[in-house]
């Protein structure tokens, strides 16, 4: 039977107000396990309605209020673990065992640091400045944000946008990704039992609810986590009201492996950062340069990594990656595999696996050139591609000859070498012999076409509050 999802709006389970709903499909079966609310312009008003109400009296919460409301929230997510495991996990065709250990528990540690947040903000100091006049700033919400959430990973980018902002005193209307919005409806629902109603919205849709939310003219800041294209079209709509735009976009990351690098347990590294979650991370380590030296070398050994790595049902405790979101994003990236040029090679995977479901095979693919689609652009599925090159120079200006500059990756055993590309590299992130942890302390965020703004860290939090100067003359 088919389940039936609502949206959340005042602290109420409603379903959209035309009665329209959207199929929910398991990507591990292909088949419809729920329905959804296709939410319109009268939903998205209807939430920021509540949202503005709300933020009358959540804006004016001190913070250990707020504190101890977000590690409420975190204390029944993991309470309740199991349930969003199961949830996220038929959501999206995670492995079971995978969500339970790397997912759910990043979410509750992600909601108990920005409760603590919510208390250390800092600023000036008082003084003056100017003879005769104290000054000192205060930091406030922003006010309603409305918030945009991808499929890659339903449950903790929705963690990643509420909890800042709640944390800082803003209220929120999030729409989830119209093919999983299973786990946020439920984070919704279990925070409205703790939350005040209109906190946190959250309203079901497609694209066109998307652009409902964001040109609605009540948000004081929007803020995504989507493709470049969503994003450019995003800050597009927020520019007629001015909006604050917050844009965690794509990505495209260098993994540079010098010829002093460990090349198995690079390749071993790779491959585990590669094709985790299907590759469907804007930070993957999908775009390998190695240097030509141990070139055959490390592809040999990539390529048995790649077989390796095993696909398959969510119950399965042995598969290490699960199946692609949708069809359409498995057409996409098998297209890539299709219209490969005939100097680039697959070594390794390169086709689907099964009838059912979207599974795709771990690949590997060689020879491919800075100009190649495969270079420039995201696939956002289990592909890794292999380029060589010779210098030091040479890596850094293909590294950098994208678009894209969210996450990138050095792999050597110098630390000389290690430290300037760090410095050279124009990406957010820098992995040094390692690919794609990610901690609450430290800051997520891109630069050129990846967006701008940051996800967790206290950077991340101040991007949901707003300055003021304040001064009082007394002279």
């Amino acid at each position: 039977m088919s389940q039936s999802l609502s949206n959340v709006v005042n602290g109420e389970s409603v379903p959209a107000a035309s009665g329209q709903t959207t199929e929910v499909i398991d990507p591990s079966t292909g088949e419809v396990y729920a329905t959804a609310p296709l939410s319109a312009a009268a939903d998205v008003d209807a939430a920021y309605r509540a949202a503005d109400t709300a933020f009358e009296t959540w804006g004016q919460t001190t913070p250990a209020e707020r504190q101890r409301a977000l590690l409420r929230l975190a204390d029944e997510v993991e309470r309740r673990a199991e349930e969003f495991v199961a949830v996220e996990s038929r959501n999206t065709g995670k492995p079971l065992h995978l969500t339970r250990t790397d997912e759910v528990p990043p979410c509750v540690d992600q909601l108990r640091f920005f409760a603590g947040a919510a208390r250390v903000l800092d600023g000036l100091s008082a003084g003056e400045y100017l003879a005769g006049h104290t000054s000192w700033v205060r930091r406030e919400p922003v006010g309603v944000v409305g918030q945009v959430t991808p499929w890659n990973y339903p449950l903790m980018m929705a963690i990643w946008k509420i909890a800042p902002a709640l944390a800082a005193g803003n209220t929120v209307v999030l729409k989830p990704s119209d093919t999983t919005p299973a786990s946020t409806v439920l984070l919704a629902q279990v925070a409205a039992q703790i939350l005040p109603p209109g906190v946190l919205n959250v309203v079901c849709g497609d694209r066109e609810t998307g652009r409902s939310l964001v040109a609605h003219p009540r948000p004081d800041m929007v803020a995504i986590t989507g493709s470049v294209r969503a994003g450019s079209q995003v800050a597009q709509a927020a520019a007629q009201n001015v909006k604050r735009v917050h844009l965690e976009l794509g990505g495209k990351a260098p993994v540079i492996v010098f010829a002093d690098a460990d090349v198995q347990a690079a390749a071993a590294g790779i491959a585990a950062a590669g094709y985790y979650n299907a590759g469907q991370d804007c930070t993957a380590a999908t775009r390998v340069l190695v240097q030509r030296a141990v070139h055959d070398e490390f592809v040999a050994a990539l390529a048995q990594a790649a077989v390796a790595q095993r696909t398959g049902a969510p119950s399965d405790p042995s598969v290490t990656y699960g199946p692609v979101n949708n069809a359409g994003q498995l057409a996409r990236v098998s297209g890539f595999l299709d219209r490969l040029p005939d100097h680039a090679q697959v070594l390794a995977g390169g086709a689907r696996q099964g009838e059912a479901g979207y599974f795709l095979q771990a690949t590997v693919v060689d020879g491919v050139r800075q100009d190649d689609e495969l270079s420039q652009q995201e696939v956002f599925g289990p592909v890794i591609t292999v380029q060589t090159f010779d210098d030091e120079a040479q890596a850094v200006r293909a590294a950098n000859g994208v678009q894209y500059g969210l996450s990138s990756s050095v792999w050597t055993t110098d630390h000389a070498t290690a430290m300037r590309m760090s410095r050279a590299l124009d990406f957010g992130v820098v992995w040094i012999n390692t690919h794609l942890p990610f901690v609450a302390e430290m800051p997520h965020g891109g630069y050129k076409q990846s967006g701008y703004g940051k996800d967790l860290s206290m950077y991340g939090f101040e991007d949901y509050t707003r300055i003021k100067h304040v001064m009082s003359a007394w002279g």
